[in-house]
């Protein structure tokens, strides 16, 4: 089907059952993607007919996620549509509606096996190590004796009628896909009861009542297709085109799992992962937009995302690609988004409140832009900014960079008389007086610059490394940093 023959409708159809997994997120943002870049429909539809594991949270997560990725659906809860309601559970009736019409049409049928008469049926399979498609006692029955039974309050599922032959279809990113129908059940359409619809029947209802051109999904739904195709055929409806994404895989190259890492949307959140590196790295999975580019931006991705250039092959999720991709976002921000960002894990770390970095917005300013470069994720700000928190007197050194400052000779001594040059004010005030004041300094006492920044650092924030010294300083302020200076001094003697 070419993408530009008809108005395009595409949809995601997620479970409210968990966390929102990232191949649900790649789904919408490949659907959501095409629909943007052709003009189309991008449709939300909750399918909650699960009423064991739905909850209403999962929901709210599902449309919080979509919200904060900036996939805008055009149709969908919340906003309503021409073909409301958009969650399943209020489309049973419909679905009931077309059931009774494949019962009429010879196309469905029903069953009135018994569930003991089934585990024996699955019993028998095992038992000769046979694998045979089911097809119900009941499938050759008068229909008018069927009808009689059902009147009569009989239990019965509904079943559809498989036909003899193949199924055959163009798959966007596979190809040619031929399934043989002796490979597939008299799957059940309506539960015993009568008023529990499956998926396989349901989704083809609501896709054909809300016009669905093209049905963008996992791999793992695959095997639902052929039954799927095989309803539309009943209806005397035309199919929409299918596309089944690749598996996003681990680095073991199995299916995606927590053994190998977080799966879900929050997880990278709360880890502080930059929004579009999400994004952009989301879009990398299965997709590549020229082999080379890995960094670039939501318009450029639109323009040229095209559902047959995703790969067939599994997409394997590197989570230091993705960590490096997060810095690569980070850095490009401006310090003032950059404080927005990082503010939430600063008051989370109880290094500073809301009102306090308000109080204080330009010096809060100065300390992120010493760190930004430093950073991959907005989670990391704590770490590398807890030393301008921590009391003077109680600075917490790290064991590794203590080792290496009392390797250096002379270090309590280089201290102590730079603490009296800077006192003095020998050296400046400012970050820039103070490099070029203390480069000299340091050569009038043949001393190198590793003799007195390694234990420097060290004394004035505890660690190995850092962001400039000079900026440090003027960030603590004089007083600060003598007491910091002169406690190390007496640490290292």
């Amino acid at each position: 089907m070419d993408a530009m023959s008809k108005t395009i409708r595409v949809r995601i159809a997620p479970s409210p059952t968990g966390s929102v997994h990232l191949g649900l997120c790649r789904t919408a943002l490949f659907n959501w993607a095409y629909a943007r870049r052709f003009g189309g429909q991008f449709v939300l539809r909750i399918e909650d007919t699960d009423h064991d594991r739905n909850t209403q949270v999962s929901e709210q997560a599902i449309l919080a996620a979509l919200d904060w990725l900036g996939l805008d659906y055009d149709e969908g809860p919340g906003k309503g549509g021409p073909f409301a309601p958009y969650r399943q559970s209020e489309r049973v009736a419909r679905h009931l509606e077309m059931a009774q019409a494949l019962l009429a049409s010879g196309h469905a049928y029903r069953d009135f096996s018994t569930p003991e008469a089934l585990d024996a049926w699955r019993a028998e399979q095992e038992a000769r190590k046979q694998r045979v498609a089911y097809r119900g006692s009941d499938r050759d029955l008068d229909p008018e004796v069927s009808r009689r039974r059902a009147e009569a309050g009989e239990p019965f599922a509904t079943r559809f009628r498989i036909p003899a032959g193949e199924t055959r279809f163009e798959d966007l990113i596979r190809g040619q896909v031929t399934i043989p129908h002796e490979e597939i059940d008299d799957w059940v359409m309506v539960r015993r009861g009568g008023e529990a619809p499956t998926y396989n029947f349901v989704v083809v209802c609501d896709d054909l009542d809300m016009q669905i051109t093209h049905v963008f999904r996992g791999e793992e739904h695959l095997v639902n297709t052929p039954k799927q195709l095989l309803v539309y055929a009943a209806c005397g409806k035309p199919e929409p085109a299918f596309a089944h994404l690749p598996l996003m895989l681990g680095t073991d190259r199995k299916k995606l799992s927590k053994r190998t890492g977080d799966t879900s949307l929050p997880d990278y959140q709360a880890k502080g992962y930059p929004k579009e590196a999400i994004f952009n790295f989301l879009a990398l999975q299965g997709w590549s937009l020229d082999g080379e580019t890995d960094v670039f931006d939501r318009a450029k991705f639109v323009e040229h995302f095209d559902i047959r250039d995703v790969s067939k092959a599994g997409a394997v999720f590197d989570p230091a690609k993705f960590l490096w991709m997060a810095g690569e976002y980070l850095r490009r921000e401006t310090v003032e988004e950059l404080a927005q960002h990082v503010a939430p894990f600063a008051i989370e770390a109880q290094l500073m409140t809301a009102e306090a970095i308000e109080a204080r917005r330009p010096w809060f300013l100065r300390v992120v832009a010493s760190v930004q470069d430093r950073m991959s994720l907005y989670s990391d700000f704590p770490a590398w900014v807890a030393h301008f928190f921590q009391p003077d007197d109680a600075i917490v050194y790290d064991e590794k960079a203590e080792k290496g400052a009392r390797k250096r000779e002379g270090r309590a001594e280089i201290l102590l008389a730079f603490a009296e040059a800077l006192e003095a004010g020998r050296l400046g005030h400012t970050a820039a007086d103070m490099a070029g004041a203390t480069k000299a300094w340091l050569e009038d006492r043949g001393a190198k610059l590793a003799d007195l920044f390694q234990p420097l650092r060290l004394a004035l924030t505890g660690m190995g490394g850092g962001p400039d010294l000079f900026e440090t300083i003027e960030l603590l302020s004089t007083p600060s940093s003598l007491a910091r200076i002169r406690a190390g001094a007496a640490r290292l003697a």
